[in-house]
């Protein structure tokens, strides 16, 4: 999992902080959305391989 976090900072860092200080100005219930329907896309893909 780390790796695949790592790929963006590590490809474009300049471009990954701009994307965390947009996130840091969202509301929280944004945030949280964007969060479940990751999580729920993650649940989809581990399915679809298994």
């Amino acid at each position: 999992m780390l790796v695949i976090e790592g790929i963006m900072p590590f490809l474009n860092p300049t471009v990954f902080k701009r994307a965390l200080l947009q996130m840091a100005a969202m509301p929280d219930r944004q945030v949280r959305l964007i969060g479940f329907f990751s999580m729920l896309a993650g649940l989809i893909f581990l399915y679809w391989i298994n």
